[in-house]
């Protein structure tokens, strides 16, 4: 991947209308567009379960060129509020409160795993959603590997010294692509300190032994949508992507090479590309061809990992 300058973001945060403290990292556009900047959908980034908003500092900045861009941390994740209180669909309302903080209604969202089944979600409620992006949503995969996933993230392991938490950091599911400095430094940016001295990383195990929320109609979804799969990917089939670009009107469908479940970190290049080709209105050219429909699998239910 070629070499991006990577400026730092800025840490804001706000309140839900439940009273829970969400952060959120901002990329400000690139001032030489002036007041133009202001007329652009804002680009906000939904980080996958056992996940959090630094997950995207590697692809943010350029994506920031032309249009401010907004990472949240989920509630429980990274360093927004870890409430005590847990239910199904609270996700939903931290998207929601931060477009009320934004005081903007025409987002594009890019959300990967858990965070693309938000995005999903929300699009199929506000019609005024501008343009979604949804990297390998999971759909279509063998219930046990969701199943495994969650298990591992539920077993959330915490470690003598940071150090030693950064060095046993892992993407689940596995990453065979990444690259070791990508790895470290998302992991460095996933390490907090234990109220025991210990150090774990940033999210809250409560949350994956919630069932799925419901999914949305996706006769609702009016905006241009774009899913991008990971060639290797267990837990979205192409079956499963292709009958869900069939369904979705304005979908289009990109596989990428190289690639499992996080797109994102496996393939950022590539990833980057397929979304300014979507976002500038030219439709992405798959990769890799899909293969020809077959009967699709029965859909697994959202897993929790990022």
């Amino acid at each position: 991947m070629p070499r991006m300058h990577l400026a730092s973001p800025r840490s804001e945060h706000f309140e839900t209308h439940d009273g829970v403290r969400l952060h959120v990292l901002v990329w400000a556009v690139d001032p030489d567009l002036g007041a133009r900047a202001e007329t652009r959908s804002p680009i906000v980034l939904l980080h996958g379960g056992g996940a959090n908003a630094h997950w995207w500092d590697h692809v943010a900045n350029r994506l920031a060129a032309r249009n401010a861009v907004y990472a949240l941390d989920f509630r429980g994740h990274g360093d927004s509020q870890y409430p005590a209180i847990r239910r199904v669909g609270a996700f939903g309302d931290d998207l929601e409160g931060l477009a009320a903080w934004l005081a903007r209604d025409d987002l594009v969202l890019i959300g990967h795993s858990l965070g693309a089944a938000v995005a999903l979600d929300h699009a199929s409620r506000h019609a005024a959603t501008r343009a979604i992006v949804l990297v390998d949503l999971a759909r279509g995969g063998a219930p046990a590997t969701g199943r495994r996933a969650r298990l591992a993230l539920s077993l959330r392991r915490t470690y003598r010294t940071r150090a030693e938490a950064i060095e046993r950091f892992r993407f689940l599911p596995e990453s065979s692509h990444a690259s070791e400095s990508l790895r470290a430094a998302i992991g460095a940016q996933s390490v907090r300190e234990e109220p025991d001295g210990r150090f774990g990383y940033k999210f809250d195990p409560g949350w994956f032994a919630l069932p799925p929320k419901p999914r949305p109609d996706l006769a609702r979804i009016g905006c241009p949508t774009l899913l991008v799969r990971g060639s290797e990917s267990t837990l979205l089939t192409p079956e499963a992507a292709r009958s869900f670009a069939d369904e979705v009107k304005q979908a289009r469908l990109v596989e990428v090479p190289d690639a499992g479940h996080h797109v994102l970190v496996d393939q950022p290049e590539r990833l980057l590309v397929c979304i300014e080709d979507f976002l500038a209105g030219s439709a992405p050219v798959p990769v890799v061809a899909l293969p020809e429909p077959v009967p699709v699998t029965p859909p697994a239910d959202e897993p929790g990992p990022a």
